[in-house]
């Protein structure tokens, strides 16, 4: 029976090593930069607020929350949230993070089209990351092709999700380091692009295991097809 022993999970395993590549390659990157102290003299959560009031904006916070790399922009309540190890760091690596985050802030208040459609398909995407699989097992376990289409249809809105968020995490990349080229000598920027670049190689791990994932789903819903 097929789910002893699936063999289109071998699908899967390329976009599995990039993913735990990706993962290495970020901790490796920031530990690395996180030793090297920026001549700018500034901690992180003084940078956000530096970078936020040169980008005129003057009603989003800064706060410090627990996790490691936990840092992350908050569009409904508009706050910066930053973690341990880059609020009270001044580190390259820090400061690139930190400036990534205010890149989002900054595309908030331009209403920066991707970001608009990334935070519109939120909802569609935890729906079908919680009941897409679910629904598509009972399509087969119950020989009922309709769940497995309404499966497919569900999960097609994560692989959405991860295909709208590249551009958003790109763009907040570009904006950090426009931001800090003006601060920043090139020497500490070129590790700032390294740490960004890292990070974004996480979001294309998960572009790509989401649309294998959907490819997995399509050739076992094919493959179930074939034996009606």
């Amino acid at each position: 029976m097929w789910w002893f022993w699936d063999p289109t999970f071998i699908i899967l395993i390329p976009a599995f090593l990039l993913s735990l590549w990706a993962q290495i390659l970020v901790q490796s990157t920031f530990n690395r930069y996180s030793n090297v102290k920026s001549t700018l003299g500034m901690t992180g959560a003084e940078l956000a607020r530096r970078l936020l009031e040169a980008a005129g904006i003057y009603d989003v916070r800064v706060e410090m929350v627990s996790g490691w790399l936990s840092d992350h922009y908050d569009p409904r309540n508009k706050v910066v949230r930053l973690s341990r190890a880059t609020y009270s760091s001044s580190s390259v690596a820090a400061l690139g993070v930190v400036a990534h985050e205010v890149g989002h802030a900054i595309q908030h208040k331009e209403k920066y089209l991707p970001l608009v459609l990334r935070d519109m398909s939120v909802p569609f995407a935890i729906a079908g990351s919680n009941l897409a699989w679910i629904i598509f097992l009972l399509g087969i376990f119950m020989a009922a092709p309709f769940l497995l289409k309404i499966g497919i249809i569900l999960f097609s809105f994560v692989v959405l999700f991860t295909l709208i968020t590249l551009p958003v995490e790109f763009d907040a990349s570009a904006r950090a380091v426009k931001q800090l080229r003006v601060f920043m000598p090139e020497t500490e920027l070129k590790g700032v692009k390294k740490v960004l670049s890292a990070a974004a190689m996480t979001y294309v791990a998960s572009a790509a295991v989401a649309i294998l994932q959907l490819l997995r789903m399509l050739i076992i819903a094919g493959a179930f097809g074939d034996r009606e």
